[in-house]
């Protein structure tokens, strides 16, 4: 990967600017164009040359503050094809799966693209990740706000089309990858090609979103017999409202998205010791096992139309960005 514009802004950057109230907008600078508000106008040439974390005042004296925007702030405002992972939980998920530089890491489904950028900051130039994605249109989308935000596809990134339990034997040999992270509805399908594919002591994580899944997944984890205890946990993010002496809690908050479990692979033959006494395993009835199908754990559908026009706004958004960084580079 290139690296990030830093220094004075230049034609070609992306640059967020915040207002009146605190609303922000995020624009690409253009010679000689112009981002009309209500307020009046905040001409780019104005901006060009300016170091970040400048003040830039319109014709009218309204002040705004204009920085590159952060990783962050581009996941959030990126067009969408699925529903992202939050900041709050990529972080978690870089620390809790261990992920560190020349890691091998699988990942699976790529969604939007925004786990895939922070898993990719993480492995750096050394290290390699291979996305599986089972619907095309979602790996375009995740592909064109990588190449947008990075200004290049990364040659450490492969994307992989299909299931995951079909296509990760013939892209990862046994025991190469050294992290696996998982965001899918059913992430207890593909245990068995997981472990195999493992490093023994790598992590396998999963990102799931209800309580149903987390405790099908916990379970599938134990009885494989391939896996240490797992571990599992939710993050949840309150800001504080700064101002004087009334400092006090966030009206809105930021609460439950997702729940991150966790296990590290076993050595071949190696079963867990009996660290602790756990209840006996209870049995279950068909009802119960029900609620374990994928149909039943309320999958968000985006409509064809949305996904086409998501797809054309990310990838206008990737072209024009490699277009930028080609002509700086020049």
């Amino acid at each position: 990967m290139k690296r990030l514009p830093t220094g004075p802004f230049r034609e070609g950057d992306r640059v967020q600017l915040t207002g009146p109230k605190g609303k922000m907008n995020t624009i690409t600078l253009t010679p000689g164009a112009a981002f009309g508000t209500h307020r009046g106008d905040i001409r780019h040439d104005e901006i060009i040359g300016k170091p970040d974390g400048s003040v830039i005042q319109n014709q009218f004296g309204v002040e705004y503050l204009a920085l590159r925007p952060l990783m962050a702030d581009f996941v959030l405002s990126m067009p969408r094809g699925a529903a992202i992972i939050y900041p709050k939980d990529s972080g978690q998920i870089i620390i809790q799966a261990d992920i560190f530089p020349g890691a091998r890491v699988v990942e699976a489904g790529v969604g939007s693209g925004a786990l895939s950028m922070y898993l990719l900051r993480a492995i750096g130039p050394t290290g390699t990740l291979d996305s599986f994605e089972r619907r095309s249109e979602f790996a375009s989308v995740a592909k064109a706000n990588v190449t947008t935000n990075f200004g290049e596809v990364p040659e450490n990134w492969n994307i992989h089309l299909g299931d995951l339990q079909d296509e990760l034997p013939n892209k990862v040999k046994n025991g190469e990858a050294d992290r696996i992270v998982l965001d899918m509805l059913a992430p207890w399908e593909c245990i068995d090609s997981c472990a195999e594919a493992l490093a023994p002591g790598g992590v396998i994580l999963a990102y799931v979103a209800t309580v149903t899944q987390l405790s099908r997944f916990a379970e599938d984890i134990r009885s494989s017999g391939l896996f240490a205890e797992p571990e599992a946990n939710e993050t949840i993010v309150r800001g504080w409202h700064l101002q004087g002496l009334a400092v006090r809690p966030e009206h809105r908050m930021i609460g439950h998205t997702g729940f991150l479990i966790t296990a590290r692979r076993l050595a071949p033959g190696a079963v867990v010791p009996s660290f602790k006494t756990r209840a006996a395993k209870p049995e279950f009835s068909d009802e119960d096992l029900a609620v374990w199908n994928p149909e039943h754990l309320g999958e968000r559908k985006i409509s064809d139309k949305k996904l086409r026009k998501t797809v054309r706004s990310a990838s206008a958004a990737a072209e024009a960005s490699i277009a930028t960084r080609e002509a700086q580079e020049n």
